[in-house]
């Protein structure tokens, strides 16, 4: 059983990515992890406030539940742990964000208002979706972690 682990984590960990991928990983994590942070800071302009003007459900609950979802994956990808799956919620955010706020944009304004709006939106699921795809780089925890588990299993890396 643990080697199904390993081979697990070594599939979520492994990167051939190059180490400029730190820039995208910059991007995605601190926009996330500020994101995050104002939601608690700023609960009735971008949290639970916000999520109520949008009509939202549980706005009181939805609100930090996805303030903690940003700030930990942000880290997650900032830090590049566990990146490919931080990605995950992180592209799940993006897809309610785009469909609760542009989407109605674009049908009451038009597209170029929407697409306006959504610059940041795009940017972050387009830098989401490349982490999700090459993962962390080679200046990362994930390429530290997967060279440290190659090794222990014999294999080079």
């Amino acid at each position: 059983m643990p080697g199904i682990y390993m081979n697990l984590l070594a599939r979520i960990t492994s990167t051939h990515a190059p180490t400029a991928t730190l820039l995208v990983r910059l991007m995605v994590g601190a926009v996330f992890l500020s994101e995050g942070i104002q939601k608690f800071l700023f609960p009735a302009e971008v949290g639970a406030g916000r999520f109520a003007k949008i009509g939202l459900p549980s706005p009181e609950f939805l609100g930090p539940f996805v303030g903690t979802f940003e700030m930990a994956c942000g880290a997650l990808v900032l830090a590049g742990l566990l990146t490919r799956l931080a990605a995950v919620p992180l592209l799940t955010i993006m897809a309610v964000a785009i469909y609760s706020t542009k989407i109605p944009i674009l049908w009451k304004s038009g597209f170029w208002k929407m697409a306006h709006e959504a610059r940041t939106d795009f940017s972050m699921v387009m830098g989401a979706l490349f982490l999700l795809v090459v993962g962390a780089g080679a200046w990362s925890l994930d390429a530290w972690l997967n060279k440290r588990s190659g090794s222990s299993r014999g294999e080079r890396t």
